[in-house]
């Protein structure tokens, strides 16, 4: 890229701006002439990312041998991508895919996508939390013998807050009965680098993996790597499927990120997440000092759901001070300068990457001591609603029709108040993390639109539903 930008060529190619020239100037301020200048083009020298046969194969196969897959391929639209081209590759339309119910909206988007049928398992829950946590190797075992012709089970390992479930026994259940494995890996990049934490999924014997690269490791937002092994998957299939779900204008910049990640993670990785793990670590210790806070660890280890801890996510339940999470994240970012990650009801989530110092750990406890010391009493836990009070999650909906059936059916909408007994035509999430609570094809009970509602006003953020107020919801005609 380097060597093209500065080689004197005269571009006729996209992108339009050439090279940064043709740019608004504010623009260019902010992004530096440079980085413009290797917003480039497919050309012979720098590869073509459908078909690598250079530079962009190269780097991939770096990718590949770091993390121990026999195949590693750069995304340039997420993770999500990633999840898309997964179940692509192993499920189509009418096939079952076992999946665990607080799966990202993007695991129902692909399942969407692919016309295939989802087969839900429940997820063990904390009730003190108010989270779900992983699905346990028993669960896993009874979906499969119920569902013998399931052609792959997906599970999401890492959890958004770091919980690990025994994966590894898990994959062995699944390939017992020679069914793939698929793991969202999206939150666990860095766990290839220290032995304290979980068991990454290709050391575990997943079969496929998508890896969000741009969260706890150094590349650019939207970039993420699918590993597979080829004894379970047909790599050209999903080859395929990589082309279908992703630009045919990859961004080079983004690629670079990439490479770059995966070569500072080859050269220094170690010591980068040993750093992070020990801050995170410092961080929850003094956390656990402070009255009406707790951010739980290891201690949780061996709980249903349960089996390895990431230390390097940082959850911060605040349902003792009386105040929401959600409300905790606004007191942080405008009068701390503090922004989280996410917030739900109880909970506020930190991650400790490479990019955080000591400076930064120190600030964040420094603040929360002081959103303690200001709110401690300041509210009755009492007062939240009853729902939130006992963290409990609704009953399942149950599956009426495909997700892909309903949402490209016929639909009509009708007050969201008075939905119970109809079939959902549209995704219902509460974002971040993006778990839904309604997929398309499931029958609304009066209990979710009570959940819901109470999230509402817990102040959580609706994704999904063309009525983003949720007064009203699309529903199958």
């Amino acid at each position: 890229m380097n060597s093209y930008a500065s080689d004197g060529v005269i571009p006729f190619h996209t992108p339009g701006h050439k090279m940064g020239k043709g740019i608004h100037p504010l623009f260019q301020e902010a992004v530096t002439a440079k980085a413009l200048k290797l917003d480039l083009a497919d050309m012979a020298e720098l590869d073509d990312l459908h078909e690598p046969h250079g530079p962009i194969k190269e780097a991939q196969d770096l990718a590949a041998d770091l993390y121990g897959a026999d195949y590693s391929y750069f995304m340039v639209n997420g993770t999500t991508g990633g999840i898309y081209s997964m179940i692509l590759t192993l499920a189509g339309p009418g096939d079952k895919l076992i999946i665990p119910r607080n799966s990202h909206r993007s695991i129902i988007g692909g399942i969407i996508l692919s016309g295939a049928i989802p087969v839900f398992m429940q997820p063990e829950v904390d009730n003190d939390l108010g989270l779900a946590m992983g699905v346990t190797p028993e669960t896993v075992a009874e979906s499969l013998k119920q569902h013998p012709d399931a052609k792959g089970v997906l599970l999401i390992n890492p959890t958004y807050y770091g919980v690990a479930t025994d994966l590894k026994k898990i994959v062995d259940i699944a390939h017992s009965q020679d069914i793939p494995v698929i793991v969202d890996e999206a939150h666990g990049p860095h766990l290839k680098f220290s032995p304290r934490l979980p068991m990454q999924a290709l050391d575990a014997g997943a079969d496929i993996v998508a890896q969000s690269t741009h969260k706890i490791i150094g590349a650019m937002t939207q970039c993420s790597l699918v590993h597979c092994r080829k004894d379970r998957i047909r790599v050209p299939r999903l080859k395929a499927m990589l082309q279908l779900v992703q630009s045919t204008s990859p961004n080079y910049i983004l690629m670079a990120s990439l490479d770059v990640a995966r070569m500072q993670m080859a050269t220094a990785g170690r010591t980068l997440i040993e750093r992070a793990v020990d801050l995170a670590n410092q961080a929850r210790r003094e956390i656990n000092k402070i009255p009406g806070l707790y951010c739980f660890g290891n201690e949780k280890a061996g709980n249903p759901g349960v089996f390895r801890i990431d230390p390097t996510k940082v959850t911060v339940t605040v349902k003792g001070l009386g105040i929401t999470g959600a409300e905790a994240e606004q007191i942080l970012r405008h009068q701390y300068k503090i922004q989280v990650e996410l917030a739900d009801i109880y909970n506020i989530l930190f991650l400790i990457t490479i990019g955080d110092s000591e400076q930064e750990v120190q600030a964040l406890v420094a603040a929360l001591k002081d959103l303690a010391a200001t709110h401690q009493g300041s509210h009755d836990v009492s007062a939240l609603p009853e729902i939130c009070q006992a963290g409990r999650y609704p009953a399942l909906p149950k599956q009426i029709i495909s997700p892909r059936d309903a949402l490209f059916g016929n639909t009509c909408r009708v007050p969201f108040a008075d939905a119970a007994g109809k079939i959902c035509a549209e995704i219902v999430t509460f974002y971040p993390p993006g778990i839904p609570i309604l997929c398309p094809g499931e029958r609304i009970t009066q209990e979710i639109i009570n959940y819901c509602h109470v999230l509402q006003n817990a102040g959580l953020h609706i994704s999904g539903p063309e009525d983003y107020l949720l007064k009203t919801i699309k529903v199958v005609d």
